[in-house]
């Protein structure tokens, strides 16, 4: 099949060795305006209300804000306080979270957009417009998901699989890095992420690629943030090699490769599977500070054909593919893998595994004691609670399965799995559930019904965590698909999946599913649906609040212990980016982009068709109480 990508805009190409990008500032700040963002600032992001200065809202990744100037009592009484167009013919998806410092909005935009906005007033104080090849290949719409900020500069990455630094105060280029071949399917759309490492003290500047759907082999960089030279660089499939300052390091493990045997289905029964396996760490990840660990998840093997990845007559969970669809636990000092999860297995049906692993901690009910846990709602329709000390002990590269503590169901209707072995960490898979390969002289297998679909349970969209209520929120989705094999060889530059789909409703009054789950019970304390998929991210509040955005063009704020909806209002597009809030001279505002977009409409198959009636649009909103 073809991927379904939209085309960008007509440019001329490029010379080589030109820098590809452009600034237009539009009025800037004075750089001694400019307070430069430390490492103690972002470490203390989740404790400060005033501004948000990392992807997650903090190193744990909860999105959960201190504020509670808006609350379950005066939220009725929320307006616009401002909005912001980001240009009329690059509609596409927006689904960025935007950061917040010292009175400044900095949020990306479609197609590689950065834009500066006052943050009282929304104005415009600088732009920068990245300038793209024409032969950029998204899998799944041109988003961007969000910058990092860090002493006097902000990073973003581009369509093009480049990093660039822009100065703080004028938009202007600092410095622009390329890290992989865009031509054969490389890119970034994941915000990049700040942390330090205790062994050295550095700061480092970390980012994965995507590239999945393309048959590239997914990496995680480690970057000096003052010149964007590379640290070291983490390859997430096994038989390729990393490096460290320069020089060969970072291994996946055995250069054999013995979790992806040889593709038997080629023409010589030696096409080494994992030399296009995968693995892209495409979100963005989070820290654990008490064990010095980047916590990230990593993407779905390539390509999805499950069988290009397993021998004649083998079973596929005995050959996972590592280190693909699952959580990644690595050090930052060398990039080297400490520990591993898998969430799924030699994944057949494009689960990934990719979306935010949030960190905290919880008392065990049995026990009494502190449990430092990671928890996670996979795409596969279960939410997990992995124990982020082992992971982070593990000692090398062995597969730690045995790190499971929890894994619920937090959808209907999951057909792929009847749970997982706690004492194993490894699915029970349903037979019949692995697509069949095509009949010889067939170009496709037998179609096989699947829940959750590879759109998944949740998406990319991050959950939030309460420390409040002790529960997580996700934003869930109830559809299925039909699914099928298909003969499959590796080209670059072309789609490599091996696998054809129809997305399909699974309820008629919905399919949208935002969920609060108690982890430690798996239950389901309320839910609301959604006629239309969701595709936003959550943001809790100290003052009792949960927030978030629909396709339909909403945004929503509910109570976060009883579901209840207590204010609503109609931005005139899609909602697919991640909300958050700020304190601006006292004020708290809620923030979030609106324009419809995203993967959904473009794969969605019966819900693209339903999503077809919704406008598009591109738009920065600011809420606020009125002044009294």
């Amino acid at each position: 099949m073809t991927l379904a990508h939209p085309a960008p805009r007509r440019r001329r190409p490029l010379r080589h060795g030109l820098i590809a990008a452009a600034a237009a500032a539009t009025c800037g700040l004075p750089a001694w305006a400019v307070k430069p963002v430390t490492w103690d600032d972002i470490a203390n992001d989740a404790k400060n209300g005033q501004d948000v200065l990392s992807y997650g809202l903090g190193l744990t990744a909860q999105r959960h804000s201190p504020l509670k100037q808006i609350n379950r009592k005066t939220v009725k009484n929320l307006v616009p306080a401002w909005s912001f167009s980001f240009g009329g013919e690059k509609q596409r998806g927006q689904e960025a979270q935007a950061l917040v410092h010292d009175g400044v909005v900095y949020v990306t935009a479609s197609y590689s957009r950065f834009f500066a906005l006052d943050a009282k007033t929304g104005k415009q104080l600088w732009m920068y417009e990245h300038r793209l090849p024409d032969n950029i290949m998204p899998c799944c719409d041109v988003v961007n998901r969000g910058p990092a900020i860090y002493g006097d500069k902000v990073y973003f990455g581009t369509l093009d699989a480049r990093i660039v630094a822009l100065d703080r105060a004028t938009g202007k280029v600092v410095w622009n890095e390329k890290f992989g071949d865009h031509k054969v399917g490389y890119t970034m759309t994941g915000a990049p992420f700040v942390v330090k490492d205790a062994k050295t003290g550095r700061v480092l500047l970390v980012h994965g690629s995507s590239g999945d759907e393309f048959g590239v082999v997914g990496k995680l960089f480690a970057r000096d943030p003052e010149t964007g030279e590379e640290v070291w660089m983490r390859p997430m499939v096994e038989g390729h090699q990393g490096r460290l300052n320069g020089q060969p390091g970072s291994h996946t493990g055995d250069p054999k490769a013995p979790t992806w045997p040889n593709d038997p289905n080629s023409p010589t029964g030696k096409v080494e599977a994992w030399s296009q396996g995968g693995g892209a760490p495409w979100q963005t990840a989070s820290f654990d500070i008490d064990t010095n660990t980047i916590v990230i998840g990593t993407g779905n093997p390539a390509p999805w054909n499950t069988w290009k990845r397993t021998p004649a007559g083998g079973k596929p969970t005995d050959w996972p593919s590592l280190y693909t669809s699952g959580q990644a636990y690595v050090d930052p000092a060398t990039g080297d893998l400490k520990g591993f999860f898998s969430h799924t297995p030699n994944d057949a049906w494009d689960f990934s595994g990719n979306n935010s692993v949030l960190l905290f901690d919880y008392k065990d009910p049995k026990t009494g004691k502190t449990v430092k846990a990671s928890a996670h709602a996979d795409r596969n329709g279960y939410f997990f609670l992995t124990d982020r000390e082992k992971l982070a002990q593990g000692g090398g590269h062995p597969w730690k399965q045995n790190a499971i503590l929890a894994a619920w169901p937090f959808v209907e209707g999951i057909t792929w799995s009847k749970g997982f072995d706690l004492k194993t960490g490894m699915p029970n898979v349903v037979d019949g559930q692995y697509p069949p390969m095509p009949r010889q002289g067939q170009d496709k297998g037998d179609a096989i019904f699947v829940s959750p679909p590879f759109l998944g349970g949740t998406n990319w969209m991050p959950m939030s965590y309460s420390p409040d209520t002790g529960l997580f929120y996700i934003p869930g989705n109830h559809w299925a698909m039909d699914y099928w094999a298909e003969n499959i060889t590796y080209k670059a530059g072309s789609a490599y999946l091996g696998q054809g789909f129809r997305i399909k409703r699974l309820y008629d009054d919905h399919v949208g599913i935002l969920r609060a789950i108690d982890p430690l019970s798996g239950k389901i304390v309320w839910q609301q649906k959604e006629k239309f998929p969701l595709w936003a991210g959550t943001l809790t509040t100290a003052g009792g609040l949960l927030v978030t955005g629909t396709s339909d063009g909403f945004v929503k704020i509910f109570d976060a212990r009883t579901g209840e909806e207590l204010w609503k209002f109609q931005t005139g597009s899609g909602v697919v980016s991640v909300p958050v809030t700020w304190e601006q001279d006292g004020e708290q505002y809620i923030g979030l982009s609106n324009g419809y977009g995203g993967a959904v409409p473009l794969w969605g198959g019966d819900m693209a068709e339903l999503t077809r009636q919704v406008t598009q649009g591109g738009s920065y909103w600011a809420f606020k109480l009125p002044r009294r």
